[in-house]
C-alpha cells in the first residue's frame, strides 16, 4: 500500500470529503502520495547506504574515497569487510596481531606471519590459489598498511608435489580432467 492509499484511509473515516479517484481531493491525494513514496525510497536508500554493513554502492564508493587507494572489488561482502580493516587502522597499529586486522583492506583475505629472521614478514593469501587478480594494487595497499621498518615477501599457494602424492594424482587422472599445467598447479 502506498502513502495515497494509506491518506485516503486515514480521511475516510471523517467522511466530509471525496476522496473516489478523479475527484479534487483524491487527486490532491494521490499527489501527496505520489511524492511521499519518492520520499520514502530516497530515505530507505540514504538509510541503506550510509551504514557500512548495509551498504552497496555509494555508501561504499564515498568511504572509499577517504583512503589514498582503493581495495580490490571481488564482491560487496569482501569491499565492505575490506573498507572495515581500513578504517581500523591506527597510529600504533605495529603488532602482528593489529596488522592482520587491518591487512584484509587490501580486498581479500590476507594473513601476515613473522618470519625467523627478524624484520621480516610474509604475507599469504589462504583462500586464493596462485597470484591474486589484481595484485599490484593489493600489494600497493598491504605495503601502505605494513610498517615500512619489515621486509615483506609475498607468498602463493600453488599444488605441490607432496599433495599430489596425499591426493594420489596419477597422470591418467590429470589427463581425463584436462588440467593445463597453469590449471593443475592451481588445483589445491
Amino acid at each position: 500500500m502506498g502513502y495515497g492509499e494509506h491518506l485516503r484511509n486515514l480521511l475516510q473515516p471523517l467522511g466530509i470529503y471525496d476522496l473516489a479517484p478523479g475527484s479534487l481531493s483524491g487527486s490532491e491525494l494521490d499527489a501527496l502520495g505520489t511524492g511521499l513514496d519518492k520520499l520514502s525510497g530516497r530515505l530507505d536508500y540514504a538509510e541503506r547506504e550510509s551504514a557500512l554493513a548495509t551498504a552497496e554502492s555509494e555508501g561504499l564508493d564515498r568511504r572509499e574515497a577517504l583512503f589514498a587507494r582503493t581495495p580490490v572489488h571481488y564482491s560487496v561482502a569482501l569491499r565492505r569487510q575490506a573498507i572495515a580493516a581500513l578504517l581500523r587502522i591506527g597510529g600504533d597499529c605495529f603488532t602482528l596481531s593489529d596488522i592482520n586486522n587491518t591487512i584484509s583492506g587490501c580486498g581479500i583475505k590476507a594473513l601476515a606471519q613473522e618470519k625467523d629472521q627478524f624484520g621480516y614478514i610474509r604475507v599469504i593469501f589462504p583462500d586464493v590459489a596462485g597470484i591474486p587478480e589484481g595484485f599490484e594494487q593489493i600489494r600497493d595497499i598491504i605495503l601502505d598498511i605494513i610498517p615500512c621498518h619489515l621486509d615483506v615477501e609475498f607468498y602463493f599457494r600453488y599444488l605441490t608435489w607432496a599433495e599430489c602424492e596425499a591426493f594420489r594424482y596419477t597422470w591418467a587422472i590429470i589427463h581425463e580432467r584436462e588440467y593445463t599445467w597453469y590449471g593443475f598447479e592451481l588445483a589445491v
